[in-house]
């Protein structure tokens, strides 16, 4: 379906991301220096989750905001480039322009520039503002990486040279069962899976998404195309809209099929239009989280609701 998480990259992300947490960002060069482009990346809002994010599971990752107007810029990020570089791969500098990026400014809630920002672990852990002499610069990192040596064990592989030892992430048998039972088709056995993982642990995210892809799956394998036809000839047959908004779905039309469902809210009350308003709902829960159109569906049911 287009648009849809693959149900099977949903844990495969999860344990990637465990993996990646074992090991460098980049293989170290001869002698253990990491390349200029491993220790220096420029960052978009399209690469951030992997190079800045990912990348700080295992080593530190310096972010620096800066713009082209801002002198103070120009004298700080030569110096953080050289720095990085000299670093060997110990930590690396995620070069953000702010004008291009505005979500990243935004997220970093950034009123000044430059601005630059340790993550490690995917968090913000230190931070400073302006052009600080570079004896300052070096004396704040060597102050981070003492901090995170014993957390960080990709600190120490880059500074001696070689690689951490990668890190198997253990399966979860009950994933396991989940998706060995959508291999074979049976959604009733993957819903029943997912549930039961979610009745143990309410917050695990992966078994939610895993268990709205199953649900949504079950029931776009039994989407007939020509229920779109049928529900526009029958505004008021709920059965109909709720099967026309997952054929939509099924061949693409998102748009189409959460305003769809938003449209039945409207015209709908009590019990009809809360079973609306969860269908559409649960609809969201198949869609990657920061999704634009998933994020105006849900401002328009709520302008439909209240």
């Amino acid at each position: 379906m287009a648009g849809a998480v693959d149900l099977s990259a949903l844990k495969n992300r999860a344990e990637a991301n465990a993996r990646a947490a074992a090991q460098p960002p980049a293989a170290a060069g001869e002698g253990g220096a990491a390349p200029a482009s491993a220790a220096v990346i420029d960052v978009t809002e399209a690469n951030f989750q992997d190079e800045v994010v990912e990348r700080s599971l295992q080593v530190p990752v310096v972010v620096d905001l800066w713009a082209t107007w801002c002198g103070p810029c120009k004298q700080l990020s030569p110096v953080l480039e050289r720095l990085a570089q000299e670093g060997g791969g110990s930590w690396v500098l995620a070069k953000v322009d702010v004008d291009a990026n505005p979500r990243i400014a935004q997220l970093f809630q950034v009123q000044s520039v430059p601005m630059v920002i340790a993550i490690a672990g995917g968090q913000p852990v230190d931070a400073f503002n302006g052009a600080l002499p570079e004896p300052q610069i070096r004396q704040w990192i060597t102050e981070l990486l003492n901090a995170l040596r014993d957390q960080m064990p990709g600190i120490r592989a880059a500074e001696q040279g070689g690689a951490a030892e990668p890190v198997e992430e253990p399966e979860d048998p009950r994933f396991t069962a989940a998706e060995d039972a959508l291999e074979r088709g049976d959604y009733a056995a993957a819903e029943d899976a997912y549930q039961k993982i979610l009745d143990a642990e309410p917050n695990n995210e992966l078994a939610k998404a895993a268990l709205a892809q199953v649900r949504f799956s079950a029931r776009a394998e039994q989407a007939d195309p020509t229920a779109i036809e049928r529900a526009d000839a029958a505004p008021e047959d709920i059965d109909a809209q709720l099967a026309a908004s997952d054929a939509e779905l099924a061949i693409g039309k998102v748009e189409e099929a959460f305003s769809r469902l938003i449209q039945t809210v409207k015209r709908t009350s009590g019990d009809e239009r809360d079973r609306v308003r969860r269908h559409l709902v649960e609809s969201f829960e198949v869609f990657p989280e920061g999704d634009e159109r998933v994020s105006a569906a849900r401002r328009a049911l709520a302008s439909a609701l209240f």
